[in-house]
């Protein structure tokens, strides 16, 4: 099967990456479904990517309905061991306006509902998730975004709501009080996946809107979401041309390890299933386990 690792996952506004070479279109089915759309491999500036629109050609899957787990599994399985994510938000902030980028590097989970684990049915694994974005990758998107022109603020914290309604002004007023800086939908479980995967993973999150919180502001609508978008996308391509060629080739981020003293089920109450299901992320796991008796 191809392979590539680096992952990008285009979210609304960003359906498919212009200036890739060597372009081939892979059809991924996993156990847990399959992915969003068929994933695009090929070469972005040199280097091998690939690239996956989030809600699907067409934006037709909903943040709610997002088959997130088969997405980061089918990444996962063409090899990839970094994900940047391109995500829209709404702004919590005076300071972080319409148009600017950020790169977070705080979460908070709101949503409810959405599968949100690769460990369920009779097999447990506690991630560490007190930093929920890779710091190296932020770093390197932070830099691109910078050389590339952007407004663009390192650091801050991303709530991850459910959807797809848009807040209530007393729910964006509750956010603020929490420290939350920037508002979007699908930050989770995407974070918390990639790092069950031990893949790293790091966002662009371009600002459409001031949410509803903001008194001098029109309320924000999809029309005025879909505008600045058209703005925003283009400039998320410059950062990303600029990045993919500057990740550093070896990972030496708590990333690359986070299942490495996870697995809390002892391996006689795994079920097989789970183990084959499971194999491309635990494998070498349950195997060291099992040579060392």
């Amino acid at each position: 099967m191809p392979e590539a690792k680096i992952g990008i996952i285009g979210g609304s506004g960003l359906y498919k990456m212009v200036g890739m070479s060597e372009v081939e279109e892979v059809k991924i089915n996993t156990p847990f479904g399959e992915p969003s759309d068929a994933i695009i491999l090929g070469k972005l500036k040199g280097v091998r990517v690939a690239f996956l629109p989030r809600h699907g050609k067409g934006h037709r899957i909903s943040p709610s309905e997002l088959p997130t787990r088969a997405n980061i599994y089918a990444l996962k399985s063409l090899g990839v061991e970094r994900i940047i994510s391109v995500s829209a938000v709404g702004s919590l902030r005076e300071e972080i306006k319409p148009l600017h980028l950020v790169i977070p590097n705080q979460l908070i989970d709101i949503t409810k509902g959405r599968d949100n684990t690769f460990f369920s049915s009779g097999i447990v694994g506690h991630i560490s998730f007190a930093e929920p974005f890779c710091p190296v990758l932020s770093q390197v998107l932070f830099e691109a975004a910078t050389k590339a022109g952007a407004k663009v603020h390192q650091g801050g914290t991303y709530l991850a709501m459910e959807g797809p309604q848009f807040s209530t002004k007393a729910e964006a007023q509750l956010y603020r009080s929490w420290g939350a800086d920037i508002i979007g939908m699908t930050a989770c479980p995407e974070a918390k996946l990639a790092r069950e995967a031990e893949i790293c993973y790091a966002t662009i999150a371009f600002v459409t809107d001031y949410d509803c919180w903001h008194p001098s502001y029109a309320l924000v609508t999809t029309e005025m979401i879909l505008t600045n978008l058209e703005k925003g996308v283009d400039m998320a391509k410059k950062i990303l041309k600029l990045a993919v060629p500057t990740i550093p080739q070896k990972r030496d981020c708590a990333c690359a390890t986070a299942l490495k003293d996870a697995i809390a089920t002892s391996r006689k109450y795994i079920s097989d299933k789970a183990k084959q299901d499971l194999d491309l992320l635990i494998g070498k796991y349950l195997s060291k386990k099992e040579n060392a008796r």
